[in-house]
């Protein structure tokens, strides 16, 4: 690209372009949609439109992630922004028909509000859309993420070119720093802040890398936006590279996301192709390139440290800091790195000001966060919220809050080495410091919502476990530390422990909090401490009572059949131990020497007459 002239001239090129095109089916192409059959939507769609000779006016597009993954198959219908879910590949027929020949809605297959029972045309007014401000989200589902026309459609590298052209790097970083955009990735140190100390740093070679090592079970974010806006992130990376100084950049992707890497991948050779990586950039001496270097899967490669060591091909471990990356990175040389929604956030920054960014969120944490909801909660799916917001609000007015009558019991937010928050915090803002300050953290965004089924601390247990196996084994705190912890945590779902193993299991989590060499280890007690700090009396249950209050630690389980048995003996068959006995048409019985409480007899009994507690 030879001039931001040019660039504003194909922006208006490719957007006549669409509006000639009046038409258009968006089928979502987020990874939820894939698993629910979108791909199948948009085949019988493309075969349909061919069937009555619509191929020529309609214009179907495969979108990213529209955020709504529990009503997948998504499909919207231009330029009415028809709504249409869980749409299969026998529904299309009809929908075509209908739709395009003769005009008419198919209501059947439109979203229906949960509270007033009427059906919702558009997107825009459904509470799960509504409720949301999209920063980073706002060409995830409206563009097709393979091809740069629709991104530069919508003023995509114009951030860039304004850089390059119209400010110094340094004023780049002035802007970046006015806004208050604190790192997306967990820690929350102030991006800003972050270019300044590598731009200062001498180095004969500096780098810039985006971490899309997204490992928390959950959560889907970043995938989601590469996946969905793969261009909005490698803009954010070439800003950064120009406000530093560095000409060569890496993306690291973890290989579980082979449609990000695909869609990466293409993103770049069209970046090439037009002028936005490469040499030269926009007729200025600012020359640029990226790579894609796919992670093996290991969580810890979430931190920094261990990320750059990985990058050199080197066992992903991290080390002592300082030096910090920002003055001793990758190959030793000065190195930026922020995560994909941090970089996301760069091209709007740049484009609209400091100020209106600053505007969004709260005094220490400006801007929206994009947060994965998953777990206990009707609407799962990808949401975008002004920093500040209620937990509350998030769950209940976005999520839709708990299914199947169910009460609430807690969230997980920030990952496996996040914290647990009852519900008498779910009127907490959710920003930076307002969660340090109750023992959780905002992670890189997952929220996982849990009803009372859910034991509190089979939870710890599941959390704490995954932190075991993957922990880099480094330093003994964390390696040694989370592994007599998770004993402790086992000996409690057994009903083996004591009320000082307790004590113990609080001790060694806050001596791990102040000991572990990286930032993942002195995090990996959160969810041991909160869910102690919060739910105690369910500890107490299990290590005083010997019982589960929520029924799922087995060996802490008793089953026993009540008078509602009619003796039909199915419970007998399925019984793989032998433990039932008894005459047919009278009441059962259980050994509980011989039950191993598998709750095979539950899952058969057509009377419900088998109780667990």
């Amino acid at each position: 690209m030879k001039s931001l002239e040019a660039l504003k001239k194909l922006q208006k090129d490719f957007q006549e372009d669409l509006e000639e095109l009046e038409k258009r089916i968006l089928v979502c192409g987020g990874t939820g949609c894939i698993s629910s059959g979108c791909r199948e939507v948009r085949d019988a769609l493309k075969e349909e439109l061919i069937n009555n000779n619509l191929e020529s006016e309609v214009k179907i597009v495969e979108t990213g992630c529209h955020g709504f993954c529990e009503k997948g198959p998504i499909v919207i219908v231009y330029p009415e922004r028809i709504f249409y879910c869980e749409v299969s590949a026998e529904d299309v027929k009809e929908l075509v028909e209908k739709q395009f020949l003769q005009g008419e809605i198919v209501e059947r297959l439109l979203y229906q509000d949960p509270v007033s029972g009427e059906n919702i045309f558009s997107y825009d007014d459904i509470d799960f859309y509504s409720k949301q401000q999209k920063l980073v989200l706002n060409n995830c589902g409206e563009i097709n993420p393979e091809n740069i026309k629709d991104y530069l459609a919508r003023g995509g590298y114009q951030a860039l070119g304004k850089a390059l052209t119209e400010m110094k790097p340094q004023e780049v970083i002035d802007e970046v720093k006015q806004s208050g955009l604190r790192g997306r990735g967990g820690g929350g140190f102030p991006t800003g802040l972050k270019w300044q100390f590598a731009r200062d740093s001498k180095g004969s070679k500096k780098y810039v890398i985006c971490n899309a090592d997204e490992g928390d079970p959950g959560a889907f974010m970043d995938e989601s936006i590469l996946v969905g806006d793969p261009h909005k992130v490698l803009e954010g990376m070439i800003i950064a590279a120009y406000a530093i100084g560095s000409d060569e950049g890496y993306i690291y992707v973890r290989a579980e996301y082979p449609l990000a890497i695909k869609r990466l991948e293409k993103a770049i050779v069209q970046a090439r192709e037009y002028g936005f990586l490469g040499k030269e950039l926009f007729g200025t001496e600012f020359n640029f390139d990226i790579e894609i270097k796919a992670g093996a899967g290991a969580f810890v490669c979430g931190e920094e440290t261990a990320l750059i060591a990985s990058i050199e091909g080197k066992r992903g471990m991290p080390r002592a800091r300082p030096p910090f990356p920002a003055q001793k990175g990758l190959w030793g040389q000065p190195t930026n790195i922020n995560n994909v929604e941090t970089y996301a956030n760069i091209a709007g920054i740049i484009n609209n000001g400091a100020k209106v960014f600053s505007k969004i969120g709260t005094e220490g944490s400006r801007g929206t966060k994009v947060f994965s909801l998953t777990g206990k909660i009707k609407n799962t799916g990808l949401v975008e919220v002004p920093m500040g917001i209620s937990m509350k609000e998030i769950i209940y007015d976005i999520g839709g809050g708990v299914p199947n009558g169910r009460d609430f019991k807690a969230v997980q937010i920030g990952g496996p080495s996040g914290g647990c928050l009852p519900e008498d915090k779910l009127d907490l803002p959710v920003d930076y410091d307002s969660l340090l300050e109750v023992g959780a953290m905002m992670g890189s965004g997952g929220l996982v919502v849990m009803d009372e089924d859910n034991c509190m601390v089979d939870i710890a247990r599941f959390f704490l476990n995954f932190i075991v196996g993957e922990s880099c084994g480094k330093c003994a705190p964390c390696s040694e530390g989370t592994k007599r912890m998770l004993e402790i945590l086992e000996k409690i779902t057994e009903g083996k422990a004591k009320v000082e193993d307790l004590e113990q299991l609080e001790t060694l989590g806050k001596m791990i909090k102040d000991t572990a060499l990286c930032g993942l280890g002195q995090a990996a007690p959160n969810p041991v401490l909160s869910t102690l700090n919060y739910f105690r009396a369910e500890y107490e249950a299990h290590v005083k009572d010997k019982k589960c209050p929520s029924g799922v630690c087995q060996s802490l389980l008793e089953y026993y059949i009540a008078d509602d048995c009619r003796g039909c003996t199915k419970c007998v068959k399925e019984c793989p131990a032998g433990a039932i006995s008894g005459q047919v048409k009278k009441q059962h019985i259980i050994d509980k020497d011989k039950c191993i409480k598998c709750g095979a007899c539950i899952e058969v009994c057509p009377f419900d007459a088998i109780v667990k507690e």
